[in-house]
């Protein structure tokens, strides 16, 4: 098997965030205009707001993508997660997944949301297996796909 690194947000690969998060949502969804706008400009919308992005790297090519997306000092959203169309199924989502737990529990998050679609099933269960729990979604939220609002609390 391949190792996996997981590396932090660096300019040069603002365009693989971009790529594999288009390519997702046009798979399963479609790209709304927030999302081209803030895919776009990764860094201005989550990096300098105070958030973070993380990629899987294999043999020195990106082949997946998370976000985290600061709410508050110790709220943050978990978005933006995409896996190349030739790695899914391999478990990489999962291996970057507890990766962000990990991470957001060294940095004293308290709590993680994510907006999901329950026409995802397997992400929901993986959200379900690590702890993450639904909660009301609220009428106006960000995401016209989404119709799901989990949430994972940290640290207590």
């Amino acid at each position: 098997m391949n190792t996996i690194s997981i590396i932090p947000f660096d300019e040069k690969y603002a365009s693989d965030f971009y790529d594999l998060n288009i390519e997702w949502l046009e798979t399963f969804f479609y790209v709304e205009p927030h999302d081209e706008e803030v895919l776009s400009q990764a860094k201005s919308y989550i990096i300098d707001q105070g958030g973070h992005i993380f990629f899987a790297k294999i043999e020195g090519e990106i082949v997946a993508t998370v976000a985290f997306m600061k709410i508050s000092d110790d709220i943050f959203e978990l978005g933006k997660m995409a896996v190349t169309p030739k790695r899914r199924g391999q478990k990489i989502g999962q291996q970057l997944l507890q990766y962000c737990l990990d991470f957001a529990k060294s940095e004293n998050m308290e709590k993680l949301l994510l907006y999901s679609n329950r026409k995802l099933e397997n992400a929901i269960y993986i959200y379900k297996k690590y702890g993450f729990v639904e909660i009301p979604i609220e009428k106006n939220n960000p995401y016209a796909r989404g119709d799901i609002k989990m949430e994972l609390k940290l640290n207590v």
